[in-house]
């Protein structure tokens, strides 16, 4: 009788801030205490049964439970909750709309669902009232009675303990209840985590739920920690007196003949000329898209592996699938919207033909066995990125072509990371919101195990004070517990049937988007294939910077016409390192690559994308290669013993890489060629790599992958970096396909920045937010190349940055209406689900309009004519932006304030009453230009008029910092001290906890490194400065230079001197100027001047943040 016991009501963290295990500790959980099947059963919800159900095959997982899926209906009518478990396919399917139809009808995240509504959906399900702790006999009888005269399979009444005193009168009850209505009594835990010890992470959920403290939570809490997973011998003894209702358990589980391996998934055919199959169609077009590639003759070696390609395609019929890729892009390409393939799709000589990746076979060995393999038996995976600002066109398309009932878009999970996981639990354990602010602040970026005994120090807390030590153990067992289900950044699950009755679909938070409720991995264990529509905000500048070379230039211009030549112009750029806004090396780390490897060729772009990823950097080689690739070390290649194989093994795998394995491509193949991996054993090694981050199951491979290697006599160093390597491509790391991808547009993106430096700032100013480096530094960027930059202005500018007349060898760049902070502005390529543009407010519009009717002639004339409201007219002002009607910042400062506040008012009445009397002139001091470029980093966060850097050099001088330029040219090894701007934060995982800084001042840029011991000792200055002082010492390197930081000091506080006038009185600013008097000494002795509000610097915005990556 023990032995029969199943606990089929068990809750998971995915029933969000309720469940306090994940469903895989359940499984393992289960395993160990030797139940025969559990049944988990969320609030009205699948979305972690996949997790369970793929654990059952972790071989730690000894004694694998049968495993029941079912849900737990909580209904808006007061009915009680009920577990329904599907009893076959049709059944699960019959589920699956009836959560589907309880998700549309609500916002995202929540299902309305009510007794009626499950009755229209119970054919075949098996149905468990759970009692409520305070038992309305009444109300659950009425309740039995309407669900036993349904189509379901089975009813039960629940029984389960609150270990609270009254169990024994509770279950005498239910039996009573049950008796009368006639239904067996089935014995559950009613579970909430799978151990006791995780109790009082529970307690914490609870809290953060109900948005409460521990202290005050009351009886919301658990009263004890029984809520956990038991044995069957321990479920006999508490219901010992009841034992029928555990042998139901067992006649429960043995009713259901339904598990997740029955989704037999169908691609739904796609639409193929009369007379034709779908596999003929897709041959058509392949060779059709071949003899467009190759005019003159295809060849040899590619006709050859486009034969053995189409082959398998039809041996896997996965032809519709290529056919639906090639549908999307084409109509892509209809609208004129930029896409290109990525990822292992890459590989595929078909998708090349197709048009959807470019990279040419013939330029890169293709690799068609990591795309697709008869072996591995996996469903293909293409990536195609689109320009960011259309996507959504696409996205639309696809849902009207197949319909919402057949298409929708996987989830993703947002976990708890450790900021968010602190600030949790310190508000559930009721500490003060500066303290967990202040815990917070210690942590950079978003993953992590928890917060060290140092971060609590940076913070200013005890490391031992029990509050805290409590707040960080909670806090890191809430870490990766998932918060909450978001749309998938765009892949799409696409159904021959109903989506449906696979998968319950929920409306997005974005209007017209309805996403599934399991994630891509989910998708990948249930064998459905996915079409991810992915964006990319470079394939937006580039086709904005195409349309710009055909307005100002006259030449047009597609991705394929640009190709690029062995060490041109282009390259010899990048070798000097200038990639400031160029796709994927613009950071420090690839700028500071690019002069070490020198890039003369396309493949060394591939090398150049792929080598500063965590992948080659954890596995030690870089440094080799780079010493291979100058001429330092002889290219060698790692060999087995004589006896264990040739020594070339490893030749075929390694030659266009010298000898030294970068590419994941490689890992794997060293895997299987070197370490002898079975191709089960091959494909397991792989999908540990995809789920690294998240799940951490790599470390099984390592004993063998290395001790395989060492055993057929392969260097042991070779061994360990080899597997290093892999871990890191784990965390990040890119295919040789993929890089090749990417190596395309980093190409294109160079050649607009080397040629059109004018029209690659606009359009990436135009593109924003994207990339490293924010408007100011794209800007002086492009006028160090010879571009002219013109500031905002009413008479001249529009919505968009725009070019104007040639200035010299270029277009001058006017900055546009979006620069400023808070103006509304339309962004042409913003469009709704149909298609057409987006009905936004445009201030920007409304300027271009009434100025083409007629010049303004003043700021009054302006504000008649745009009937813009006194808040537009305020940030115009406070832009600078009405220079061209005669007024500087100031005086349209104090203009805009004598204009009256917005009213609904006739034409003419309007007209009239903007007409205000004179009143006595009151002549206004000069603006000092540090308040002017303050006043710019305000509004448009940039400034042409200098850098705010340059108003404190004397300070700084004084104090003996040098400059950025001055610093730099330091001599390798001297201590030196330099002040400037924070523009970027960067700690790679690759790093090993290292931070590199890049700061800015008015004679360019340094990089700053920041060692882990320092940067324990300075996290705050690090993570929290504006402007920060460093001490250190020079280190230069193959032409590369750093400050290696000893000391960090904020120095924030100086940049709220240029706010204030007073700090400047008599100062010489760079221009020359002297500033007489501030604007509030003038105040003192004429009140009618408007007051300048003086602010504490930590109020105000000086300067944008930096951009930080991780």
């Amino acid at each position: 009788m023990n032995a029969d016991f199943s606990e089929i009501g068990i809750t998971t963290n995915f029933s969000f801030l309720r469940g306090g295990s994940h469903p895989k500790d359940y499984v393992h959980e289960a395993s160990r205490i030797g139940l025969r099947a559990i049944g988990i059963a969320d609030h009205n919800t699948l979305a972690g049964v996949v997790r369970a159900y793929s654990e059952l095959k972790n071989p730690e997982v000894t004694h694998p439970p049968r495993f029941l899926v079912g849900v737990r209906i909580v209904f808006i009518d007061g009915t009680p909750d009920i577990l329904v478990y599907p009893r076959d396919r049709a059944a699960y399917g019959r589920l699956c709309q009836l959560l589907t139809k309880g998700k549309l009808a609500a916002d995202k995240g929540e299902c309305k669902l009510a007794l009626r509504d499950l009755l229209e959906f119970s054919e075949a399900q098996l149905l468990v009232l759970m009692p409520p702790r305070r038992i309305d006999k009444a109300v659950i009888l009425k309740t039995l009675e309407r669900l036993q005269s349904s189509k379901a399979s089975g009813v039960w009444l629940a029984a389960s303990l609150f270990y609270r005193g009254d169990d024994k009168r509770r279950l005498a009850g239910l039996q009573q209840i049950a008796t009368t209505a006639r239904v067996p009594l089935l014995a559950t835990n009613d579970v909430l985590y799978h151990h006791s010890t995780r109790r009082p992470l529970q307690d914490v959920l609870t809290c953060i739920r109900e948005k409460t403290s521990i202290d005050a939570a009351g009886r919301r809490l658990e009263a004890n920690a029984e809520r956990h997973l038991k044995p069957a011998s321990e479920m006999a003894r508490l219901f010992q007196a009841y034992p029928d209702a555990i042998v139901e358990t067992g006649r429960f589980a043995r009713l259901i003949d339904f598990d997740l391996g029955q989704l037999s998934y169908q691609y739904p055919d796609e639409p193929v000329p009369p007379g034709k199959t779908a596999q003929r169609h897709l041959e058509d077009l392949t060779w059709r898209g071949a003899h467009k590639h190759f005019p003159a003759r295809i060849p040899p070696r590619i006709k050859k592996t486009l034969h053995k390609e189409l082959r398998l395609i039809r041996r896997l019929k996965y032809a519709h699938y290529f056919l639906t890729v090639h549908d999307i892009v084409h109509y892509a390409r209809r609208e004129n919207i930029l896409c290109q393939g990525r990822g292992s799709a890459a590989n595929s000589a078909v998708c090349y033909a197709l048009g959807v990746t470019s990279v040419d076979p013939t330029e890169v060995d293709l690799l068609f066995e990591r795309f697709l393999s008869a072996e591995r038996r996996e469903p293909p995976d293409i990536d195609v990125d689109f320009e960011h600002n259309r996507r959504e066109e696409v996205m639309q398309y696809v849902y009207r072509r197949y319909g919402r009932h057949r298409a929708a878009i996987v989830a993703t999970v947002i976990h708890y990371r450790p900021r968010s996981a602190i600030r949790d639990v310190g508000k559930a354990l009721g500490l003060s919101e500066d303290v967990t602010a202040a815990l917070a602040d210690t942590v950079w970026g978003s993953w992590g195990t928890g917060l060290s005994e140092m971060q609590v120090k940076q913070a200013g807390f005890d490391p031992n004070n029990k509050m805290v030590v409590r707040a960080v153990e909670l806090a890191t067992e809430l870490i990766t517990f998932p918060r909450h289900l978001s749309q998938h950044v765009g892949g799409y699950v696409l159904t021959q049937d109903r989506l449906d009755t696979y998968v319950p679909i929920g409306n997005a938070a974005m209007d017209d988007r309805t996403f599934i409720e399991w994630d891509k991995d989910d998708v990948q264990a249930l064998r459905m294939m996915k079409v991810d529509v992915l964006a990319l905000g470079m394939l937006t500048c580039i086709r904005k910077c195409f349309d710009l070379i055909a307005q100002h230039k006259g030449k047009r211009y597609q991705l394929a016409d640009i190709k690029s030549k062995d060490d041109d112009e282009v390259y010899q750029m990048l070798q000097r390192g200038e990639s400031l806004g160029v796709f994927q090396v613009e950071s420090r780390a690839q700028m500071n690559m690019l002069p070490r490897l020198r890039p003369r060729t396309f493949y060394d772009l591939v090398i150049e994308v792929a080598i500063v990823r965590p992948g080659p950097i954890q596995g030690n080689m870089v440094h080799p290669y780079l010493k291979r690739r100058n001429g330092i070390e002889k290219v060698e290649y790692p060999s087995p013993s004589p006896k264990h194989g040739p020594p070339d093994e490893l030749k075929r795998v390694l030659h266009k890489t010298l000898g030294v394995p970068l590419f994941q491509e490689q890992a794997m193949r060293i895997a299987i060629e070197a370490a002898k991996f079975t191709p089960d054993e091959a494909n397991g090694l792989r999908r540990a790599m995809a789920t690294f981050r998240h799940v951490g199951t790599i470390h099984k491979f390592e004993q063998k992958m290395i001790g395989n290697l060492t055993a057929r006599g392969y260097p042991q160093e070779f061994a360990i970096n080899c597997f290093n390597q892999i871990k890191g491509f784990g965390e990040y790391g890119f295919p040789e396909s993929h890089a090749a991808s990417f190596a395309q547009l980093v190409y294109v993106s160079s050649w607009l920045k080397h040629f059109h430096p004018d029209v690659f700032a606009c359009g990436l100013l135009n593109s924003q937010p994207m990339g490293f480096y924010a408007p100011a530094q794209i800007v002086g960027d492009a006028q160090k190349n010879g571009v002219t930059a013109r500031e905002i202005d009413v008479s001249f500018s529009y919505s968009d940055n725009t070019l104007e007349e040639q200035v010299g060898k270029y277009c001058a760049l006017r900055l546009g209406f979006r620069q400023i902070d808070g103006f509304k502005y339309a962004d042409p390529d913003d469009k709704d689900t149909d298609g057409s543009p987006k009905d936004t407010e445009d201030w920007g519009q409304r300027i271009v309009e009434a100025r083409q009717r007629r010049p303004f002639v003043s700021l009054e004339d302006f504000a008649r004519g745009t009937a813009l409201p006194k808040r537009a007219l305020i940030l115009l002002a406070d832009a600078d932006a009405f220079r061209s009607l005669g007024l500087d910042r100031r005086e349209a400062l104090w203009a805009v304030r004598r204009l009256p506040d917005d009213v609904l008012l006739p034409l003419f009445e309007a007209a009239t009453a903007r007409e205000q009397p004179d009143e006595r002139s009151v002549p206004l001091p000069e603006m000092p230009q540090a308040e002017h470029v303050v006043a710019d980093y305000q509004t448009i966060r940039l400034s042409l008029k200098g850098h705010p850097m340059e108003f404190l050099r004397e300070s700084f001088t004084q104090e003996g910092v040098l400059s950025c330029l001055e610093a730099t040219a330091k001599k390798n090894g001297a201590y030196t001290k330099c002040a400037g701007v924070i523009l970027v934060r960067q700690r790679p995982g690759s790093a090993k906890g290292v931070v590199f800084l890049t700061i800015e001042d008015e004679t360019g840029i340094a990089n700053i490194v920041v060692w882990p011991k320092t940067m324990e000792r300075f996290r705050k200055e690090v993570m929290g400065a504006r402007l920060i002082l460093i001490e250190g010492q020079i280190q230069e390197s193959e032409g590369v230079v750093h400050l290696v930081a000893n000391c960090l000091i904020d120095r924030s506080n100086d940049l709220g001197h240029l706010a204030n006038e007073a700090l400047f009185k008599k100062r010489v600013l760079p221009s020359g100027a002297t500033v007489i008097e501030p604007l509030n000494a003038e105040r003192e002795t004429d009140p009618a001047m408007p007051a300048q509000k003086i602010r504490h610097p930590r109020n105000v915005r000086i300067l944008p943040p930096s951009r930080d990556f991780h």
